[in-house]
């Protein structure tokens, strides 16, 4: 019996109750024609417009190559190395480091492969030398020249130091709360011209301008006066002098035809129709002083983003070299209020900012302060770093022709630059005659006629006899006919004999 309900199957669950599936929805538009042609036109001017916004500021333009600027970069490619190689050598007491310790600091300088130190010193005699002590001992330290190049430079940033205050001042002032991060200003430092420890020397002995506080992430710096001399901008001083020759021209001319109102592009940027617009566009909104309170700007306005430009702007221009890294502005991105997309903004105006995306990080260049790749106006810190670079360029084994002095490379290079900017002197014959004399200073004082071609004398004719002077008459020279006497072996295929006029035969030289 227990076997028989063994064999029984388990008795199956109840079925569940099927609920008929949910209804399709319907197609509103099933019942309308494809492609009505009576009702298009009346539906089209029924159809609201929506209100076209002249979106002057976020207009997209596309970036554009030009090659003087990012020459800049790329000529400073060795300057930069070795400048970090010279701040971690002068941290060292006397300014000598061992190899050794040297390779402490690969990280630092951005040597990722595996190359031998003194091989790389070795590449710029002009700047480093090596010194043996002892066996495997190997230092290396400054050669004489750029150890006066970089007392130099510690002494001219100390006699400016008056100005280093003018543009800690200036850049404060352009802030929101008028206090920085001490960390965000020490990336501007080099390209300020600021002391390696502005903070314990600046910052600390002009009280009655700053104040350090203490800021929710560190040390800051506070502006305790507001001077309304220097709230005043770059762009603004040098529209003032734009209208003072305009009216002095105005003043010279009597009669002139009015011009039109165009967009003055640099020289060498091209521009679509739209983006000429645009900027113009952008031109034409009235300036906003980065000195002015702006939080009652709203972020993302054509307003915000015109005082953002004129703060860029007013940053380039109290750099040295007219320029700066976009990570640099970055960092000031809450004390300005600069949108996120920064880069792209200093893009968007290529009138007055170049980026360059040569090197590591991209560079944002202040446009009217150069000509081609040269800066119009250069400090005293912007010469010692030409001499600098000059050093940089001397090779470890000079070839004919290559300097081996800064002099000679400073010279050198100086009359390159001429030659690829064009000379601006009335009489180009007089420039044609420095290169010359250049080029004749490099080979060792020798030119052309001064070199020997094949056993003769200088510039002498194998077919042309010497000069003959008649005893007779010695206040003149006569001339002397040598012909040519027909003998009876010219015939036969012999050569003819020189004869004097007399009939003489002429000596064979």
């Amino acid at each position: 019996m227990d076997a028989k309900l063994l064999l029984l199957p388990f008795p199956s669950p109840p079925a569940a109750p099927r609920h008929p599936p949910p209804p399709k929805s319907l197609f509103l538009g099933a019942s309308l024609p494809l492609r009505p042609p009576a009702l298009a036109p009346s539906l089209r001017l029924l159809r609201p417009r929506a209100p076209r916004l002249a979106v002057v500021a976020q207009a997209a333009v596309k970036r554009r190559k030009e090659i003087p600027f990012d020459n800049v970069i790329q000529r400073d490619k060795k300057l930069k190395l070795v400048l970090k190689l010279r701040n971690i050598l002068v941290s060292q007491p006397d300014r000598v480091m061992s190899l050794r310790d040297l390779g402490r600091f690969r990280r630092d300088l951005g040597l990722t492969r595996k190359r031998r130190l003194i091989a790389l010193l070795k590449r710029f005699p002009g700047v480093f030398e090596i010194v043996e002590e002892g066996v495997y001992s190997l230092r290396f330290r400054l050669t004489p020249a750029a150890e006066r190049l970089y007392l130099d430079e510690l002494h001219l940033k100390n006699e400016s130091e008056g100005l280093a205050v003018t543009k800690l001042r200036k850049l404060l002032m352009m802030s929101q709360e008028k206090r920085i991060l001490i960390e965000k200003i020490a990336h501007l430092k080099q390209d300020l011209g600021l002391p390696p420890e502005f903070r314990d020397t600046i910052c600390l002995r002009y009280p009655q301008y700053f104040r350090l506080v203490q800021m929710d992430r560190g040390p800051g710096l506070e502006l305790t006066h507001w001077d309304p001399e220097l709230a005043v901008s770059a762009a603004e001083v040098a529209e003032e002098e734009n209208r003072a020759r305009e009216a002095e021209e105005r003043n010279l001319i009597i009669d002139r035809p009015l011009k039109f109102n165009r967009v003055k592009l640099p020289h060498g940027l091209k521009l679509s129709r739209g983006e000429s617009r645009r900027v113009a566009r952008f031109r034409e909104m009235p300036y906003i002083s980065p000195y002015a309170d702006f939080s009652h700007l709203r972020s993302g306005s054509d307003e915000k983003e015109k005082h953002a430009c004129a703060v860029v702007h007013e940053i380039l221009s109290l750099t040295l070299e007219k320029r700066t890294l976009v990570d640099h502005l970055t960092h000031f991105r809450e004390e300005f209020r600069f949108s996120q997309s920064l880069r792209g903004m200093i893009i968007r105006h290529p009138d007055m900012f170049y980026v360059s995306l040569k090197g590591d990080r991209d560079s944002v260049f202040l446009r009217e302060a150069y000509k081609n790749s040269q800066l119009i106006e250069k400090s005293k810190l912007v010469l010692l770093k030409e001499k600098m670079r000059a050093l940089v360029a001397v090779p470890r084994f000079p070839r004919r022709g290559v300097p081996e002095t800064i002099q000679e490379a400073d010279g050198i290079n100086r009359a390159a630059q001429m030659l690829s900017e064009g000379s601006d002197t009335e009489d180009d014959d007089e420039g044609l005659s420095d290169m010359e004399d250049l080029i004749t200073e490099i080979s060792g004082g020798k030119s052309d006629a001064d070199y020997h071609w094949g056993d003769g004398w200088v510039g002498e004719n194998d077919d042309s006899p010497p000069d003959f002077e008649d005893d007779d008459d010695d206040s003149s020279l006569k001339e002397v006919k040598v012909t040519m006497k027909t003998s009876a072996s010219s015939a036969n295929g012999k050569t003819h004999a020189p004869v004097f006029p007399d009939g003489k035969p002429r000596e064979r030289w």
